[in-house]
């Protein structure tokens, strides 16, 4: 025994420890396989192929595909060649906001995520501001 394991397995009892009924592992298909709830293209499974983000199959799921995947490129493409992303991007993160606003039934939780942090950033830009017209 040891500060890490206080007691030898043997000495848990199996009712302590949940259970998970399990499918025939050979009926299973890879995560990866399976068919997207979106209706996209599967992807067949692929090491070399990063997995996406859970945002961004979020952000693709709802009406503003074609605007996410606009703007997920220009970011990329503004970072690959080390572009300021805010001025390369402007107008299709605009016409990004334009329509998750249009569709704010599902983007809902991101735009007030959004909100409260632009809120939240406008109170510490006043505290910050009133802190240093105290101090002159």
């Amino acid at each position: 025994m040891s500060a890490l394991n206080p007691a030898p397995e043997s000495d848990v009892e199996e009712n302590q420890i949940p259970t998970v009924a399990k499918a025939n592992p050979a009926d299973e298909k890879p995560l990866e396989d399976q068919p997207r709830e979106d209706g996209g293209e599967t992807v067949e499974g692929n090491d070399d192929e990063e997995a996406e983000c859970g945002f961004c199959l979020f952000m693709k799921g709802g009406g503003c595909k074609e605007e996410f995947i606009a703007w997920e490129q220009c970011v990329e493409e503004a970072e690959k060649n080390r572009e300021d992303i805010v001025d390369k991007c402007f107008e299709v993160t605009a016409l990004l906001k334009k329509c998750m606003d249009a569709h704010s039934d599902y983007y809902g939780p991101i735009l007030r995520a959004e909100k409260a942090m632009e809120e939240e950033a406008a109170q510490e830009l006043e505290r910050v501001s009133s802190s240093s017209e105290a101090q002159q």
